[in-house]
């Protein structure tokens, strides 16, 4: 545990802004983590954490939960509201930030993860929830539906989502932060919903 609580200093408006460096390559591949529990990659990160919530002027703790596949570091404190940030811009932009820095080389990678309380969970469960509507909207209409542009992780989280999703594929269009996932009815399904509605 690696836990902070520096004196109250100007805080700095507004969330970090990173660049993906390659977003189809994380969103499709995901990258599986070479390290283990116990290499003191947690550590590590949640001191990076601590010390750039520091910097930014922001009254919060860091809690680490690790298993074989990841570590979480959890922000809690008086400003874990600025941690999230819009619609969790500023979680996810510190979790490139920390990812960066502790991920330096390519030996032992960890994927990190930064939360604050179970932010990520009902994110994540919301998406989720827009990607099956949409995907049987999708069906039952017999088009292609496209969402609203969406961060790197967002599209992964719905492109997961809809992986085993039947009558449907996802791609992913665009550049940069106009970047949207387009749900895709198989011609399969389009023609049965054709016939069914023909039926009727």
């Amino acid at each position: 545990m690696d836990e902070r609580n520096p004196q109250k200093q100007p805080v700095l408006d507004g969330a970090l802004f990173v660049g993906d460096d390659d977003p189809d390559a994380r969103e499709e591949a995901g990258g599986a983590p070479s390290g283990i529990p116990g290499d003191g990659k947690a550590e590590q990160s949640a001191e990076a954490l601590s010390g750039i919530l520091y910097r930014m002027g922001l009254v919060a703790r860091v809690t680490i939960r690790e298993d074989a596949e990841r570590v979480v570091l959890d922000v809690q404190g008086d400003d874990a509201g600025r941690v999230i940030g819009k619609k969790g811009q500023t979680l996810d932009s510190l979790q490139f930030l920390v990812n960066k820095i502790v991920n330096r080389f390519p030996e032992g990678r960890r994927h990190i993860i930064v939360d604050s309380g179970d932010y990520r969970a009902r994110h994540d469960n919301g998406l989720i929830s827009l990607a099956r509507r949409e995907a049987k909207r999708a069906v039952q209409q017999g088009k292609v539906i496209t969402l609203e542009p969406m961060s790197p992780r967002d599209r992964r989280v719905i492109h997961l989502s809809l992986a085993k999703f039947p009558g449907v594929s996802t791609r992913s269009d665009g550049q940069g932060a106009d970047r949207r996932i387009q749900i895709i009815p198989s011609r399969a399904s389009r023609g049965i919903e054709q016939r069914t509605r023909e039926r009727r």
